[in-house]
């Protein structure tokens, strides 16, 4: 059909939708800007950063924005694709400077909406421009978001909070447009985060996190992939990827995360940053967004370890655990290390006899059957889903869309877990733990972090499934037994980072810790 004849009547129709989308944006009327976008997963908003995807992520974006900067049409050009399309280009003028908005709108039977539209030119109103700039590291930014109590040990740093943590007066999204959507406001902060507040440190912001935290890579289908500056054109990791990448880009200096099985031990190797997963229930988890109760920890990223260490002892509060003094050497598995691909094992290798020459231990090889991992990360995964189902499963029925179909296939694995296969599985933790026990009265154990440095974004799906599944056997062994662990970004292949990850004994944080004192900048 030719661009310049659309049906009888549907010019008229298309910009008196364009005019109500105008007067609308102008009025902050989110009711009637989420009534002109098509609903449902496919509808896109772009700006000069990054692309926001579904109606639903779309919709909670406007609603943190505080509205759109003032505007002025110029000029409006209408082009036909064809009966019941037209893409719609505005030219305006702001008080910044000029702007340009190119929509595609489509017409169905509730009449004529968007389907995809980008925005450039000009800042965008909000609580920090910046926010809008960046949504796929940041939910929310403010300048701060939440000011500290003005001094302290951790005055004058800045805190990128997980989507899954409290913070007074805002909502917790949990990397889900849809619960955000439906999420109460908090009226007290976590616990945790009222530490590092109380200690002066001021919360830049509330950054993005995978979806229900269920998720290794840091890829969100609804916010986007945050960008990795220790790794550019590279996933961060996740899921707690927006506090990862802000502490690697620099807008953070603490990123406050969780880590169920490696989501603060993952990106930070990714990201190559310290990471510091606590002993299970050292840091209070009140407040903090569930996923799996048994394996949840509350811990932090930084981009140097003097900053984890002070942030840490902060974090643990009055109780820093049993301290068990310096181990007596470094403990090596052929097994663990075997399970990274080998250009990462040979890196994590080289970072291990650097921590070795800085402490003056020694490294001790110790035995792994080669079919523990494995069978350590069944168990692991089987109570994980099942206590993720629960927390998460009556939601998702009722919203069968609002997570990816990756995201929602782990926790329909949840749903099929009984009650027998939940018990055996925790027999083999059990088993687990008491074996890693007498392992760790020997000394610290240390392997990867990961199994590979941070993938190409590009990787897809399977690529991703794959490196989750092999980093899981490396990561679930402290999560199902409790223990500390600390993550160094000491290893490198090539230009990219990996971690060298240190167990310690359950209640030795304040140990770990202070292997960072003494080690100083790697």
């Amino acid at each position: 059909m030719p661009q310049d004849l659309p049906l009888a009547g549907e010019e008229e129709g298309l910009l008196t939708a364009f005019g109500r989308y105008e007067r609308a944006l102008m009025a902050d009327d989110l009711a009637e800007l989420d009534a002109l976008f098509a609903p449902g997963h496919a509808t896109l908003r772009a700006d000069g950063a990054t692309a926001l995807v579904g109606a639903d992520h779309i919709a909670a974006y406007r609603a943190a924005r505080g509205g759109a900067p003032q505007r002025w049409l110029r000029r409006v050009h209408v082009r036909w694709i064809g009966p019941g399309d037209a893409y719609v280009v505005a030219e305006t003028d702001r008080v910044a400077g000029a702007g340009l908005q190119t929509q595609w709108w489509h017409r169905d039977e509730e009449g004529w909406r968007v389907r995809a539209a980008h925005v450039s030119g000009g800042p965008v109103a909000g609580p920090d421009p910046s926010a809008a700039a960046d949504p796929a590291t940041w939910r929310l930014r403010g300048e701060p978001l939440v000011a500290g109590a003005g001094s302290g040990p951790l005055h004058g740093l800045r805190v990128a909070v997980k989507d899954l943590v409290a913070v007074a007066g805002q909502r917790v999204g949990g990397g889900v447009p849809a619960w955000l959507a439906q999420a109460p406001l908090e009226e007290a902060h976590a616990p945790a985060l009222q530490r590092l507040l109380d200690a002066g440190a001021d919360v830049a912001g509330i950054a993005q996190t995978d979806e229900f935290a269920f998720s290794l890579m840091g890829v969100n289908e609804h916010s986007g992939t945050p960008v990795n500056a220790r790794a550019p054109g590279r996933v961060p990791g996740g899921s707690s990827s927006g506090s990862a990448a802000a502490v690697a880009a620099g807008t953070a200096d603490l990123g406050l995360g969780t880590d169920t099985a490696g989501s603060l031990r993952v990106p930070g190797s990714y990201c190559g940053l310290y990471a510091w997963r606590p002993t299970h229930g050292a840091v209070p988890s009140e407040g903090v967004m569930p996923l799996a109760e048994d394996f949840d920890s509350v811990g932090l990223l930084a981009r140097d370890g003097a900053t984890l260490r002070r942030a840490g002892h902060v974090l643990l509060g009055a109780d820093p655990g049993t301290p068990v003094g310096r181990p007596e050497a470094l403990l090596r598995s052929r097994t663990l290390s075997e399970l990274a691909s080998p250009e990462t094992a040979l890196a994590v290798e080289a970072a291990l006899t650097a921590l070795s020459v800085a402490t003056g231990l020694p490294v001790v090889d110790v035995d792994v059957p080669a079919d523990a991992p494995a069978r350590w990360t069944a168990a692991f995964r089987t109570v994980q889903a099942a206590q993720a189902w629960s927390h998460h499963g009556p939601f998702l029925q009722a919203h069968p869309d609002a997570v990816s179909p990756s995201v929602a296939a782990r926790f329909r694995a949840g749903e099929a877990v009984d009650a027998p296969a939940v018990a055996a599985a925790r027999e083999v933790i059990a088993s687990t733990r008491a074996w890693l026990d007498v392992v760790l009265a020997q000394g610290w154990l240390c392997l990867p972090s990961t199994s590979t440095p941070a993938l190409l974004r590009e990787a897809g799906p399977d690529g991703f499934e794959a490196a989750r599944a092999g980093t899981l056997q490396l990561t679930t062994l402290a999560s199902q037994c409790g223990v500390p662990a600390l993550g160094l970004p000491w290893g490198r292949v090539g230009e990219l980072p990996v971690g060298l990850c240190v167990l310690a004994p359950r209640g030795a944080d304040a140990d770990l810790l202070a292997l960072l004192e003494a080690l100083g900048p790697a």
